[in-house]
């Protein structure tokens, strides 16, 4: 018996070991397959090309720095707004590319994004070529995207979402109240809304306050930009909007949102004849990710030996190092950081910040680096993108200079945190109850199982008040301010960008060419160029990463089926997953805000 189970495990041993070298060899040559997939895929621009933007993907700031298909051979990007901002910049000298052909049903993107890709679109038309947009039917932002066109076409049973901005907030409080959980809420700043959703049920006076100051801003910049290009006064397009005028084909047109009600053919055959096609011609097509890879891909024609390092920071910050793309993990950023301090050819570093903040432990532990930068000599600028609040804007509030574009949303400038307790839901609905032996008063502080006494609630709240002096005296030292100038403008009170330059959160108005521009200036630098932190995965490295970690694997898993299962309601749940998940003091703005 002994020989037979010591030849039974050496046989399941082997099998193991082969089983895991096939998986091994599987799993690297499907990776040399699409690695060789997307070296292989030649993409050449031909003449009269027309180049497409169908803005089917969420758009990140960054390329590809976002969920990709591990299964896509073809490895097609995800090109993201800087990338496209250039690319569109090539399109304008590019003899090949003739027009833009737009097909901005959906766009996924924020305010801020929107506004950057648009801005080049209308840039490109001083070249003198056209633009041509089409859609079976505009949401409010792609019709805003597609305003820059020449040409708007409508399908005939089509529609324009043109009805003004307006900004939901779910709240839990009634539910909780049901589930008999109890949130214990402590907080520091009286515009500090972020814990709202969990202890009111509806916004509060403030709130309500600030949110209506920054969606003023975001529509008016809406409104006068669709004013410019479509030749449409501000009032006039405030009344369509007000009367919902938009929302049949032949409205649409009588008021002047749209030039042409007709099929897609329709829009083909007028760009054809725009370039001296005939309608039996092929009209040839590319698109934006095959654009990229023909002309954009690793790209750069300086010479120059000087870098600035552009660091995208794009997500909710947490503690620790995730595999997920679009997060900002203290654990993957304190190493980027390092690495750029230590690398004398990087002159300086441009930070585009796009996020609403987290962990006040992984912010403080990013904003040391940033010092750190700083303090080796290197220059740091700070460029905001659709949002950078809270622990967004901690991170850069003692860069050289920070940049804001008109609809950022920043500020945000406090603290809270959230303990969920369950004492009552589980004797109450479960007739579970708990005891407890402590060897000292304060043995048992901060299990959800237990209620917490007046003094550990005192003790927390100190704690949360502390953390928000702090969080003052930096941005305060940052921006040449004192103490109580910073706190008049903080309180957790959210800004939009143009209202930021005002009170003095932001240096000035502008993009992230103009924050390079001061980077260079900085660092006294005239010729750079520039490296791209942090470098993104193939979709099948994404898909490697979660599924060899457990709880990566698990999580991608119910996350996936949570996804199909809830739909547009998703956002929701993960707004109050986060905040379940959420370790220690947070700074930032954790309800899920819908601009719609």
């Amino acid at each position: 018996m002994p020989q037979f189970l010591k030849y039974l495990f050496a046989s399941c041993l082997g099998t193991a070991l082969a089983l895991g070298l096939l998986l091994f060899v599987g799993v690297s040559s499907l990776a040399g397959l699409v690695s060789s997939a997307a070296e292989d895929k030649a993409v050449t621009v031909r003449e009269n090309s027309i180049l497409e933007l169908n803005f089917d993907n969420v758009i990140p700031e960054k390329t590809n720095n976002t969920e990709m298909d591990p299964f896509d051979v073809d490895q097609s990007n995800v090109v993201g707004v800087t990338d496209m901002i250039k690319m569109i910049k090539m399109a304008k000298n590019d003899g090949d590319i003739k027009g833009i052909y737009i097909r901005p049903q959906m766009v996924s993107a924020g305010k801020v994004s929107t506004a950057d890709i648009r801005a080049a679109l209308e840039d490109f038309k001083t070249s003198g070529k056209f633009i041509v947009a089409y859609g079976d039917f505009y949401t409010q932002n792609a019709y805003y995207m597609a305003s820059v066109a020449d040409s708007i076409y409508l399908n005939p049973v089509g529609a324009v979402e043109f009805k003004g901005y307006a900004a939901t907030i779910t709240f839990f409080k009634e539910m909780l109240d049901k589930l008999d959980v109890q949130m214990r809420i402590f907080y520091a700043g009286q515009f500090k809304s972020a814990t709202e959703p969990y202890r009111l049920d509806k916004m509060s006076d403030q709130n309500r306050l600030q949110t209506r100051v920054y969606l003023n801003a975001l529509y008016d910049i809406f409104i006068n930009d669709i004013s410019r290009t479509r030749g449409i006064s501000p009032n006039d397009l405030r009344g369509i909007a007000d009367r919902y005028e938009g929302f049949s084909a032949e409205m649409a047109q009588k008021n002047r949102l749209v030039d042409h009600i007709g099929h897609e053919d329709v829009a083909i055959n007028a760009m054809k004849k725009r370039i001296g096609l005939n309608e039996k011609d092929k009209l040839n097509r590319i698109k934006m990710d095959d654009y990229y890879v023909a002309k954009g891909k690793g790209v750069d024609l300086t010479d120059a030996k000087d870098k600035i390092a552009v660091v995208y920071m794009e997500g909710t910050i947490t503690d620790g190092v995730s595999a997920e793309p679009n997060s900002i993990t203290d654990g993957q950023y304190v190493k980027i950081l390092r690495k750029i301090r230590n690398d004398d050819r990087i002159k300086a570093v441009v930070i585009r910040m796009d996020s609403p903040g987290g962990s006040v432990l992984a912010s403080e532990n990013i904003f040391r680096e940033v010092l750190l930068c700083k303090q080796a000599g290197k220059p740091v600028v700070v460029s905001m993108a659709n949002v950078a609040a809270s622990g967004g804007y901690y991170i850069g509030c003692q860069a050289d200079s920070i940049f804001a574009e008109p609809g950022t949303i920043t500020g945000s400038i406090g603290v809270f945190g959230i303990v969920p307790i369950l004492q009552k839901t589980m004797k109450n609905n479960l007739g579970i109850t708990v005891d407890t032996v402590k060897t000292g008063k304060f043995s048992a502080f901060g299990t959800p199982l237990l209620d917490f006494s007046d003094e550990e609630s005192k003790i927390v709240q100190a704690r949360i008040e502390a953390t928000y002096e702090d969080f003052l005296s930096k941005v305060a030292k940052g921006r040449h301010k004192t103490r109580d100038e910073i706190h008049e403008i903080a309180q957790g009170r959210v800004w939009p960008g143009i209202k930021a330059k005002e009170i003095g959160l932001v240096d000035d108005i502008g993009g992230l060419d103009r924050a390079l521009a001061a980077a260079a200036r900085l660092a006294s630098i005239d010729k750079y160029k520039t490296k791209e932190y942090p470098e993104t995965k193939t979709g099948l490295e994404q898909f490697v990463d979660k599924y060899t970690n457990k709880k990566d694997r698990d999580d991608a898993i119910s996350n996936s089926v949570l996804k199909a299962e809830l739909g547009d309601m998703y956002p929701v749940y993960r707004s109050f997953r986060d905040i379940r998940n959420a370790k220690g003091i947070q700074a930032r703005l954790p309800y899920e805000m819908v601009i719609w």
